[in-house]
């Protein structure tokens, strides 16, 4: 799985240094980390929601994730200030780039009609956020022993200034932007 590290540091990092002028090797935006967050907002009546969707993240991710808590109290949502509403990971360095390449390369291509994810999800900032909607796309996850469908954000952290350097890197690396 070394293959995206290998890909930046000998393809994406030229291309980008001669699209954008940079003059130092310094200044190319590199993918700084990846959050993959699950939401769930059944845990009240559901307990065992919360174990399962954590299993499934450690099995997809490899990696123990840690639960989310509500920051405040909404009386619509029937929601308490401090009650599990979720659970996320981050990943850094070879397990991101491992994660990266499986989901460009392997969980994508499943997606069912699937023609690219959206350029237009772009923070301003240089990061970039995707949603999916089953879990299912990962190989590692057995359609027999799932108890729901649950989708998942992915947030892609880089260095990048701006959107169009992080789409260009995110690009280079493999991410299947709609044309």
């Amino acid at each position: 799985m070394e293959k995206l590290r290998e890909q930046y540091e000998k393809e994406v990092i030229p291309a980008l240094m001669k699209k954008f002028n940079y003059k130092s090797v310094m200044e190319v935006p590199k993918l700084e980390k990846i959050v993959i967050n699950i939401g769930l907002g059944d845990t009240r009546d559901n307990p065992k929601a919360l174990d399962n969707a954590m299993n499934d993240l450690s099995i997809i991710t490899g990696q123990k994730p840690i639960i989310t808590k509500a920051k405040k109290s909404i009386a619509a949502f029937k929601l308490r200030e401090g009650a599990n509403v979720g659970c996320k990971v981050t990943l850094r360095k070879e397990k991101m780039y491992e994660f990266a390449y499986k989901l460009f390369n392997v969980a994508m291509p499943r997606i069912r009609d699937f023609r690219g994810v959206s350029d237009k999800s772009f923070d301003g900032r240089g990061s970039y956020s995707m949603g999916i909607k089953e879990q299912l796309i990962f190989p590692e996850i057995e359609y027999d022993k799932i108890d729901k469908l649950r989708g998942m954000d992915i947030i892609f952290v880089t260095t990048a200034k701006n959107d169009e350097e992080a789409k260009e890197l995110l690009a280079l690396l493999g991410m299947p932007f709609k044309n």
